[in-house]
């Protein structure tokens, strides 16, 4: 079904590949180098368009368009404003697909849509009102096209289908773009995905990615690479499928993805008015690419993601094999990996079948046309029962939703016992349909991380996810919850021609771009705060172990957690609160006591522990107990898997987080969030040297991080008084990144540096 090539390889008229390249040559017919065919990728032409700093080996890209959701705009806006902007000098959608549902009461989330709307008034942005479309279908409606590149605040952000390399970052680097600045990379090592075949009926987009992502995810093969879809395969696939598969790219931890383009294509952007914005891409000639998944669609089966990550799949048809050795298996590696309530996973296994107790079909990847289209075959006619089994499907857009009602979808859902509800990302990320507890929840979403659904484990909650296609997911309802896949369904599967209207955003959207209206006053809600003021780096440092994490991977939704914490997004003090809340109860009020010894040392006084740790340094070090920065850090092995939401590093700096320690780091976007919140990402290959509560004493820590050394020494301390050395490390940081770290954080280096600003 899928094979990795070990090697590089070459592409030849879009059709061979070759690992030879001798043969290579023989087959283009004329000398070519490696450095030339690299040239040769899409993903190289459209870095190499946007460009600003003339070396292709270390780029200054600007984006054609940002956008982002009502969980990171206010504090995009708020770091921008602070660091000088005045005007949006690129096309901004500020999308309120999120908290658009009133999650813990109060006038907060609509308070953030307000000034969403102000702000796209005030600096000339684009505002999508709630309910209306979710982020990432906007962009490929309205914003994405051939050659394009966006940023969003969404690690989602995935536009690769429609010719689009978009990335999804931090709020930190979308606040560079909004001041002129730029998104600074090494430039990313590109790896083929060469389609060939077509999908078996019942097959649909998310089995084909959760089958890629189960291949390449725990082996890293395309880890901050570019994923670049070719091959014959790609024609047998609709838009909408396409769509699907590359939305979930990001479930695989590449940095960006991109497809070649063609009449489908051209297609899909005339439906959508933009014609215009079609141009045919394709690898030149010849092409080289660092690595290549070969990905035979004719043999993806009906795949399921267990709990979890969206990289444990499997086929169904293995699961229904033998479902109490697999469910056990992952009954006991979940309930490893939690603490407080248990899940009972075995349990799903009766009346010959497995069965769960929830459905849902939403967001970017499930809720698309075709999708709910396909759902609606598979159910005509059906019941999902009137027992504890529930369907609910979320269309993503509201010009898709006119579509479903006139076309009798929706009534085919509904009649069968679906609830349709709003285009809202919310069970995405916790924020609606959270299964009760001890239930199993199976969703066209793109991630099950744990928790992620909204249970409290901490709380004596506990659910959770499997991740599957719409049609397995419309199978399994229409047996009343018995998991079914959907290729063992004979389906009459109808043509369902799409339309898009228009006047559906028109009459509701706020398109702004170019149009600026500077007297426009910004309407704070009172949740709605500036962002603290925050030091700058030390000379020295000293911090204390607050979290000690040893989980192999460490998500951004165990960081700080999404659902109903989102909603206090706009007020960085009360959000921090939720930090880690899941996963270490304990490590707030830790990092706040630490945040409370800093405050005492700035105001002149040192804390008796403070005094007892610098008494121990004393025959290693003799620093300035009054000039040295106290502060937090966590330590985990792999953190930063999943979102791109910058409050996973906000919150801590807030607690009075200094820095972050690792094995590695799971993405460039955490990492980038952590270095624009002024916390260097260090790096240790020697963890069992310090554990929780220790110290760790960094000298020279700023002049390190501003001669870009790659590794130095430290001291752990350790609460009987005994002291050790260790090497940390610190990978390549940029100029501007190391300043930023020395200035203490995004807003405080703009303030210091405003002369660099070209905007």
């Amino acid at each position: 079904m899928i094979r990795l090539s070990q090697t590089g390889v070459y592409l030849i008229d879009g059709k061979q590949l070759v690992s030879d390249p001798a043969q290579a040559v023989q087959l283009a017919g004329r000398p070519v180098s490696q450095a030339e065919a690299v040239r040769g990728t899409m993903a190289y032409g459209i870095l190499q368009a946007h460009n600003h700093s003339g070396d292709m080996q270390q780029l200054r890209l600007r984006f054609d368009s940002l956008t982002s959701h009502d969980i990171t705009y206010v504090g995009i806006i708020q770091t921008a404003r602070a660091s000088g902007m005045t005007r949006f000098p690129m096309p901004y959608v500020l999308t309120n697909c999120h908290n658009s549902l009133c999650a813990v009461g109060g006038t907060i989330n609509q308070d953030d849509h307000v000034f969403a709307l102000s702000a796209a008034r005030k600096y000339g942005g684009v505002y999508v009102p709630p309910n209306l479309a979710v982020i990432h279908s906007f962009n490929r409606e309205m914003m994405a096209g051939c050659g394009r590149m966006i940023l969003g605040s969404d690690s989602h952000t995935r536009y690769g289908a429609l010719g689009t390399l978009a990335v999804g970052e931090g709020g930190g680097e979308l606040a560079k773009q909004l001041v002129g600045r730029t998104y600074d990379i090494a430039c990313p090592q590109v790896v083929c995905v060469y389609l060939h075949g077509a999908p078996r009926p019942g097959v649909g987009p998310q089995d084909v990615a959760l089958a890629i992502c189960g291949a390449v995810y725990a082996c890293g093969y395309v880890k901050n690479r570019v994923m670049e879809f070719v091959g014959p395969g790609v024609a047998s696939l609709p838009m909408d499928f396409r769509n699907g598969m590359d939305v979930m790219t990001t479930e695989t931890t590449c940095w960006s993805s991109i497809w070649i383009t063609d009449e489908r294509t051209r297609e899909y952007l005339a439906l959508h008015g933009r014609e215009e914005d079609y141009k045919p891409l394709a690898p030149a000639p010849i092409a080289y690419y660092d690595g290549c998944v070969e990905v035979d669609l004719s043999k993806v089966e009906s795949m399921i993601a267990l709990p979890m990550h969206p990289s444990h799949a499997m086929p169904i048809r293995e699961l229904l094999a033998n479902p109490v050795e697999i469910l056990r298996d992952c009954q006991e590696r979940v309930n490893a990996q939690t603490s407080g309530a248990k899940i009972d996973l075995v349990s799903k296994v009766h009346d010959d079948g497995v069965w769960v107790e929830q459905a849902v079909i939403a967001g970017c990847s499930g809720g698309i046309f075709d999708n709910l289209c396909a759902a609606a075959d598979i159910l005509r006619g059906g019941s999902i029962g009137n027992g504890a089994f529930s369907l609910s499907v979320y269309p993503d857009s509201m010009p898709s939703y006119q579509q479903l009602m006139r076309n009798g979808v929706l009534g085919d859902l509904t009649a069968a016992g679906a609830i349709v509800r709003e285009c809202f990302c919310g069970p995405c990320f916790g924020a609606g349909d959270t299964p009760a507890n001890g239930e199993l929840s199976i969703r066209h979403t793109t991630r099950n991380f744990p928790n992620r659904e909204g249970s409290k484990p901490g709380e004596g909650q506990l659910s959770c996810v499997t991740l599957m296609d719409a049609r397995s997911i419309a199978a399994t309802a229409r047996n009343g919850g018995r998991l079914t896949p959907a290729v063992d369904l004979d389906v009459a599967y109808r043509e369902h021609p799409a339309a898009f209207d228009r006047a559906v955003y028109d009459k509701r959207v706020f398109f702004g771009f170019g149009q600026a209206e500077p007297e426009t006053k910004l309407v704070f809600g009172p949740n709605i705060r500036d962002w603290p003021q925050l030091p700058a780096l030390s000379e020295d440092a000293l911090m204390r172990v607050c979290s000690y994490i040893t989980d192999p991977v460490t998500t951004t939704d165990e960081l700080i957690p999404s659902g109903d914490t989102s909603s206090y997004r706009s007020n960085p003090e009360r959000l921090s609160e939720f930090a880690l809340s899941r996963k270490d109860p304990g490590y707030v009020g830790r990092a706040k006591a630490v945040r409370a010894q800093e405050q005492q040392r700035a105001s002149g006084q040192i804390d008796a522990e403070i005094a007892r740790v610098y008494a121990a340094l004393r025959p290693y070090a003799q620093p300035n107990p009054q000039a040295v920065n106290i502060g937090s850090v966590i330590f985990a092995n792999k953190p930063g898997d999943g979102s791109a939401r910058e409050q996973a590093a906000s919150c801590q700096r807030v607690l009075g987080g200094c820095a972050n320690l690792a094995r590695e780091y799971a993405t460039k976007r955490y990492r980038s969030n952590c270095i624009n919140w002024g916390m260097p990402p260090l790096l240790t290959d020697d963890p069992a040297a310090f554990a929780l509560g220790d110290w760790i004493f960094i000298p020279g820590l700023r002049s390190a991080v501003l001669a870009g050394m790659p590794e130095f020494p430290a001291y752990v301390i350790k609460p009987d008084g005994g002291v050790a050395r260790i090497t940390l490390r610190l990978d390549a940081l940029t100029r501007e990144e190391r300043q930023i770290i020395a200035d203490g954080c995004l807003i405080n280096h703009y303030k210091n540096h405003r002369e660099e600003e070209t905007c």
